[in-house]
């Protein structure tokens, strides 16, 4: 579910410098959005997957093309995102558009009634990204709240209060980097007693898991009663902007259809699908050869909670 989508636009220079002009080597124009980003891994990891959530009538067409679709013609135009990629040694800088308001005022009752409709053929849900001006924080809640009390695993890949909101739902999923996770907290996440330490309590308001990206540093993923760590032996360099989207994708893969996941199993999937994702220079994209070749590398190790220690 993408309920603020955007045009992803990739720039690729041989060096970015402040305060100068480039010469732009390549431009790549192609849907976005986190929810489209999931979408599109999931459809490579040959999951079936439909993208649903706002938008305007022509992003829907154009998306048409590419997957299948049942979007809320709510949005007076859609943003834009901006990366520029240096070809150098991969490094990107990513500029976000703010999105319009919803102009439909019927929209927020007409996606509701699109998610009841889909909850008796869904095997997972996501929720991924910001919300356009106009709808109320809270939603990704109730939507969660709707999917996880019909037994669907969901997802909310959300920041802000979004995100604190939809946290607070009994068994969602939570999968923030560690900058969300602080925000959420107001505590440190940098080092893994610290990431374990601000994840307890999402915990113990009733979030199903967390499992907290940590980009070059892999990922840590906390249950109810157990605790992991998963990470490549080295990270890999390149564009990082849609290796969360990646990660997300797996995991869902994982949930979905299963009532107790192979969270070991799970994690080095996540792990190596986001690391495919890093070295591809537009989002939404994975290296499906890379990632086969990174799973039996994937060092996964069991943490002890902190609910565990206390």
């Amino acid at each position: 579910m993408t309920m603020n989508p955007a045009y992803d636009m990739t720039y690729r220079v041989e060096q970015f410098e402040r305060g100068r002009a480039h010469r732009v080597r390549s431009v790549d124009q192609r849907l976005g959005g986190r929810g489209i980003n999931v979408n599109r891994v999931l459809n490579q990891l040959g999951k079936y997957a439909r993208a649903t959530g706002f938008s305007d009538h022509s992003f829907a067409a154009a998306a048409e093309l590419e997957m299948p679709v049942d979007f809320v013609h709510a949005l007076p135009w859609v943003r834009r995102t901006v990366v520029i990629s240096e070809s150098g040694d991969g490094t990107a800088t990513a500029l976000w558009e703010p999105g319009p308001r919803i102009s439909e005022p019927h929209a927020v009752d007409q996606l509701r009634v699109r998610v009841a409709g889909m909850l008796s053929d869904m095997s997972g849900m996501v929720i991924a990204g910001s919300l356009p001006g106009g709808v109320d924080p809270g939603l990704p809640a109730e939507l969660a709240r709707t999917a996880v009390h019909a037994g669907v695993p969901t997802i909310c890949d959300l920041d802000g209060t979004a995100l604190e909101l939809s946290a607070r739902v009994p068994g969602v999923i939570l999968t923030p980097n560690t900058e969300e996770l602080e925000r959420l907290t107001g505590r440190p996440a940098t080092t893994v007693p610290e990431v374990l330490a601000a994840v307890d309590p999402l915990i113990a308001d009733g979030a199903g898991a967390v499992i907290v990206t940590r980009g070059g540093a892999g990922m840590i993923a906390v249950t109810a009663n157990r605790a992991w760590s998963a990470a490549l032996p080295e990270p890999l360099a390149g564009n990082p902007t849609g290796a969360g989207d990646a990660a997300v994708a797996a995991i869902i893969a994982g949930l979905a259809g299963t009532r107790t996941p192979n969270w070991p199993a799970l994690l080095t999937d996540a792990v190596a699908t986001s690391a495919a994702a890093v070295v591809i220079p537009v989002a939404g994209e994975i290296d499906r050869v890379l990632r086969d070749r990174l799973m039996p590398t994937v060092r996964v190790t069991e943490l002890e909670p902190v609910a565990a220690r206390s």
